[in-house]
């Protein structure tokens, strides 16, 4: 055998050991990454700290991450990844880390949105301001994928999360919907526990620590440098699957409607062991407002005395100029909860309200598509004309009542403004028009079927919220098509909440004069009683289920007799087992043939007449999601046991409170007739007025 034979077995041996050893000085380099930082005060930083969106180091040596700005973000995470699983068995390693940090509120009492300490694969994260505070954005809620940890100091309730206040501190996996969290507060001693106040606008010391051999989550906050002895917050969960082997720690912080200053003013971070002390005397604080000098300001005001009084006619003058276009801000509107725009940046989002970025005209005001200066977000501005009769103060009051509403599926209104008794609303802007205008008004666009479910399954998520989800019973009296606008990603979002009414849970909405809604949609049982319920709501989605499965408006003039009313229609189809013949002509036989089955019979079960046969939101939500079979057979509402009324009476009802919706003296139906049914109609849809006010 030749000699390089010979010597295969002794060059493979230092083959391996060479390998051996680059592989141990891998090992050794990557965990010599930084598994300590310190940081008391940011001052000097330099580049250890990678800042993005709002966030800046403030010249104390303040990390501030957002300012009083709506619907901002900032993050601030440490530059280099950190090394937090054990190579060999894929533990994660224990860390603790303390932190100070400072929320200033732009109104006392009212937080916006609130801040998180935060471990994520990533230095950019694909994230929404808001309840989203900064960490995740509208898809990625629960999504596993995400590898996501933070623990959040929430200043605002989003019940669209099921938070427990709006004052409270939460551990997040992978979604906002926190695994576990607890009321901010601190223990004075063994028993005590005192409330703490997030957005006091004082300094607050947080301490996170996780035991990785006990899979235990701990945090404590505290008003002092003192760690109190008992967390506040405890959960056990081993964090192994969420964290990869490097990731990236700091913090990220959010506002919303309502805007908050978040600080940092000193961290402190270490993996396996505990992290140093940070003193709140030795660290960098808000700089404190200036003390009145009474005696300067004395001396000051008699020396400009006599100049002021030469200068009066000037000054009153310019104030004069300036009332035009004042903005003032009343005490009973601080108490409002969405943002009060001025009228300068409306007017700057608008190009001057001019006839370019008007989107359309209704009964009660022009739509502008503006983009706001500051954080060049796009939106839709509500010019509304002053004709109403009723006070400013309650319509305000109002809109920011249903302003408070927070939900996936609902077109958000972002703020308002108030000039000369003249309203401004600000609301999200919807990319792709309204449901209306992608049914009948685009023919080159034809929505598929998965659009169309997902659609139908955003709204009823949203009228469920409404009825059953939000603290009080929101009845939103206006369900139909053009109201239900799509976003850049086709989901289905119902605003226009002009009509909408309040009332507590457990009680019972109120008897009105008037009736309101849309032809078409409207509950046989509103022209006899005059009283909205969620059960007519439930009554114009069903009307809205068959008009997307169809493809057809709830009422066709141009239709054949026996098709004039959309859900007799149906309802005939049905009886002569004809049922996907009445499916839109367009989708081309294109659809899932169950669930086009259950959406029609939804249909038809939430436009039974009485408003007690109709399923609640609640139940049609789990319809649609598959957790409860649809009935097999149904029974026409002309065939139900002792039923005076058939449709075509209770559809008479209708056309005659329609007839007489001219007289000021009997009850008024609000019709969409004269209005625009395109991408605007939500935003642009008159309000119905009381009776003997005047448009």
């Amino acid at each position: 055998m030749p000699p390089c034979h010979q010597n295969l077995p002794d060059q493979m041996a230092n083959i391996l050991k060479i390998f051996c050893v680059v592989l141990l000085l891998l090992t050794i380099l990557a965990s010599s990454q930084a598994t300590e930082l310190f940081y008391p005060g940011f001052k000097h930083v330099g580049s250890n700290l990678t800042l993005s969106g709002a966030a800046e180091i403030e010249k104390t040596g303040m990390l501030k991450l957002t300012n009083r700005t709506s619907r901002l973000m900032g993050h601030a995470f440490y530059t280099s990844p950190i090394q937090f699983k054990n190579l060999t068995n894929g533990k994660a390693f224990s860390f603790s880390t303390s932190f100070v940090f400072t929320i200033v509120p732009e109104y006392p009492k009212l937080g916006g949105h609130g801040m998180a300490f935060t471990i994520a694969p990533s230095k950019d994260l694909n994230s929404l301001p808001s309840q989203y505070l900064g960490l995740l954005n509208r898809t990625e809620i629960g999504n596993f994928s995400t590898h996501i940890f933070a623990v959040e100091f929430d200043t605002v309730q989003d019940f669209e999360f099921g938070d427990i206040n709006d004052n409270h501190v939460g551990i997040d996996i992978n979604s906002l919907n926190s695994n576990a969290s607890a009321a901010a507060a601190y223990y004075k001693d063994s028993v005590s526990k005192q409330s703490l106040n997030l957005k006091s606008g004082k300094p607050i010391q947080a301490w996170i620590d996780y035991d990785s051999g006990r899979n235990l989550m701990n945090v404590t906050i505290s008003p002092s440098s003192s760690k109190p002895k008992i967390p506040i917050l405890s959960f056990h969960v081993d964090l192994s699957p969420i964290l990869q082997e490097f990731m990236y720690v700091g913090f990220s912080a959010s506002t919303g409607l309502l805007a908050s200053s978040h600080y940092v003013s000193g961290w402190s971070f270490k993996i396996d062991g505990e992290t140093r002390l940070l003193n709140l005397g030795s660290l960098p604080s808000l700089p404190k407002p200036k003390k009145n000098h009474t005696s300067l300001m004395i001396g000051v005001l008699v020396s400009t005395i006599a100049l002021a009084l030469s200068a009066i006619s000037v000054s009153i003058y310019i104030f004069m100029k300036k009332l035009k276009n004042s903005d003032p801000v009343e005490s009973w509107e601080l108490e409002l909860g969405p943002h009060r725009y001025s009228y300068q940046e409306l007017k700057q989002a608008t190009k001057g309200f001019r006839d370019k970025e008007l989107l359309g005209q209704g009964g009660f005001g022009q739509v502008f598509k503006g983009t706001l200066p500051n954080t060049k977000t796009q939106v839709a501005v509500k010019r509304i004309s002053n004709d109403s009769k009723q006070g400013l103060q309650e319509f305000v009051s109002e809109i920011a009542s249903i302003g408070r509403l927070r939900h996936r599926n609902l077109v958000q209104l972002l703020g308002w403004c108030r000039r000369r008794g003249d309203l401004l609303l600000v609301y999200d802007f919807m990319e792709n028009g309204s449901l209306d205008n992608a049914l009948f008004d685009q023919p080159k666009t034809v929505l598929s079927w998965e659009q169309r479910f997902k659609i139908i399954k955003g709204v009823a998520s949203a009228l469920d919220y409404l009825h059953e989800g939000y603290e009080q019973v929101v009845i939103h009296r206006d369900v139909k098509a053009s109201n239900v606008l799509l976003d850049n990603e086709l989901n289905g979002r119902l605003g226009d909440f002009g009509l909408a009414r309040l009332h507590e849970h457990g009680s019972v909405s109120s008897t009105t004069t008037r009736v309101v809604g849309t032809l078409g949609y409207l509950a046989p049982e509103m022209p006899r009683t005059g009283k909205a319920s969620t059960g007519s709501d439930v009554y114009a989605f069903g009307a809205l289920l068959l008009e997307v499965a169809c493809g057809r408006r709830p009422i066709e003039p141009k239709a054949a007799a026996e098709e004039l009313v959309l859900v007799d229609w149906v309802w005939e189809m049905y009886e002569e087992g004809k049922l996907l013949e009445v499916v839109d002509e367009r989708l081309h036989g294109e659809f899932c043939e169950e669930e086009v089955v259950m959406v029609l019979k939804l249909g038809l079960m939430c436009s039974n007449h009485g408003p007690s046969d109709r399923p609640n939101m609640r139940m049609v939500v789990r319809y649609l999601d598959g957790e409860v079979e649809i009935p097999k057979d149904l029974r026409a509402p002309r065939r139900r046991n002792g039923g005076d009324h058939d449709h075509e009476a209770a559809f008479g009802d209708i056309l005659k409170s329609f007839a007489s919706s001219s007289s000021s003296d009997k009850m008024s139906l609000c019709s969409n007739r004269d209005m625009d049914a395109s991408f605007t109609s939500i935003y642009t849809s008159p309000l119905c007025l009381q009776q003997g006010e005047t448009r």
